[in-house]
């Protein structure tokens, strides 16, 4: 009982002092998910492919882009990103990372088998893509623009 009332009788002694206990820091904005796709020589959909080769998934999350062999490579489409997000690419067979920093389409191509519709289409972001009248307008090789028809076909 002397062992409560003397820490009852110390917190007071601290509020007397004026002496104010910080509240804790608040948590860090929780980091946005990984979303893996495969670069591959054979798939699900054929010949040269991105599996999955439609990605939904929300502003701040990473695409990681993970290469079957030397052979691959990912990089953006320029005429197929939101307003505002600069083209960028990986290098032949090493994972690529995208970062989705803004809502909209973001095309992506492996560039030596580009004509061979070697294509992926990332819808980042809920609701309509502010960009997809202009991704279906973008000229594509003819094997590329047919996979990313059918990509853009379950865009929203």
């Amino acid at each position: 009982m002397k062992f409560i009332l003397a820490a009852c009788a110390a917190t007071l002694a601290t509020a007397a002092i004026g002496v104010a206990v910080a509240p804790a820091p608040a948590a860090p904005a929780p980091a946005g998910r990984i979303i893996t796709v495969h670069m591959k020589d054979m798939g699900a959909d054929g010949a040269m492919v991105f599996e999955p080769g439609f990605v939904k998934a929300n502003v701040g999350d990473t695409i990681r882009f993970v290469p079957q062999n030397a052979m691959h490579n990912a990089e953006t489409i320029p005429s197929m990103l939101p307003a505002g997000v600069a083209p960028s690419a990986g290098a032949m067979g090493k994972q690529f990372d995208l970062k989705l920093t803004a809502a909209g389409l973001y095309g992506v191509k492996c560039k030596p088998h580009y004509a061979m519709g070697m294509v992926a289409l990332i819808q980042a972001g809920k609701g309509p893509s502010p960009n997809l009248a202009a991704a279906k307008a973008v000229s594509l090789p003819p094997f590329a623009k047919k996979r990313m028809a059918a990509y853009l076909a379950k865009a929203s």
